[in-house]
């Protein structure tokens, strides 16, 4: 789960659980294997809803040539409010239906299953995995006073990890986080703005804000999709940012660094294709995802194996 900075990457010594590091040589060796010859195939980018559409605009802008699968579990969310065996069963659960579907590398975009499930996934599957984890690293170095504020889900706020983030990469920084779970539900719903949208991020924040912080990190994917409001609320003073960009290049480095690539023979312009599944209402999702993406958007429905089972039980 660790903000990737690629000119200082080797310097860190704190191996988190979303690190390459993590994994075995052995992993390795059988990753390059399973993937060979596997270019063509399509990017997975998992995510508890629709949060990770904002790390998936972020990756088509990196490679728009690449392929990709996109699964919101719509289903159960919000994964802030469960346990890590529960988000890490569901997110062993989602990632084996990307993999079903041939996909060369799974992007986890949403910071509390990274957080909760992304060694065990690694340890689970025999392709690449990319996280995503608050910007505290950048945020730190941004800030001219020495505070910044990290909104998150309420799990991610209080999360282990996010101490050792803090410990590592914002020393002798007043860092001040704090759980918005409601504007999870107002981008799940499509609520992306207006009246009402900007009083309840003008609400959630205010724990923060007024603890004078000049950087605003986004810890939650799905909290860029209501960036405008946020900086409207958060005023010209704090520079609000998010790691989606981060996370697109390091996708970028570990398809390049595994040959897995998407091949340019179709043109440079061309431009990858993309499919949506989630586990809730197709209907719903397609018109939130639409919204956010700004494209027209037609998702297909992703039935759990235990859901098939008892609606075959039924």
């Amino acid at each position: 789960m660790e903000y990737i900075d690629p000119e200082d990457e080797e310097q860190s010594q704190i191996v988190y659980p979303a690190r390459d590091a993590e994994r075995s040589q052995q992993a390795f060796d059988h990753e390059r294997g399973a993937t060979a010859g596997q270019a063509a195939a399509p990017i997975g980018v998992f995510d508890s809803g629709a949060g990770g559409l904002t790390v998936l605009s972020a990756l088509r802008a990196e490679l728009p040539r690449e392929h990709y699968i996109y699964l919101g579990d719509t289903a159960h969310i919000p994964y802030g409010q469960r346990s890590d065996a529960e988000i890490t069963e569901l997110s062993i659960q989602g990632c084996h239906f990307l993999v079903e579907q041939g996909v060369k590398m799974i992007v986890v975009a949403c910071n509390t299953a990274s957080q909760a499930a992304l060694a065990t996934l690694r340890a689970t599957f025999s392709i690449p995995f990319v996280g995503v984890v608050p910007a505290v690293k950048p945020a730190a170095r941004m800030t001219r006073k020495g505070r910044i504020g990290v909104a998150a889900t309420n799990q991610a706020s209080r999360a282990t990890y996010l101490r050792h983030l803090i410990d590592e990469y914002a020393d002798g920084i007043a860092v001040y986080a704090v759980g918005c779970p409601e504007l999870v539900t107002l981008v799940e719903r499509g609520e992306l703005d207006g009246p009402v949208v900007e009083e309840t991020v003008r609400q959630a924040l205010l724990p923060i804000l007024r603890e004078d912080i000049d950087v605003l990190a986004l810890g939650c994917t799905h909290f860029p999709a209501l960036r405008p409001v946020i900086e409207r609320v958060a005023g010209s003073r704090v520079q609000v940012i998010d790691s989606g960009a981060a996370v697109a290049r390091r996708a970028h480095d570990v398809l390049d660094a595994e040959a897995l690539l998407q091949p340019s023979n179709n043109g440079a312009l061309a431009t990858g294709e993309l499919r949506v599944w989630c586990s809730g209402d197709p209907a719903a999702f397609s018109a939130v995802a639409s919204k956010i993406l700004g494209y027209p958007v037609v998702a297909a429905q992703f039935i759990a194996p235990e859901s098939q089972a008892r609606r075959q039980a039924q």
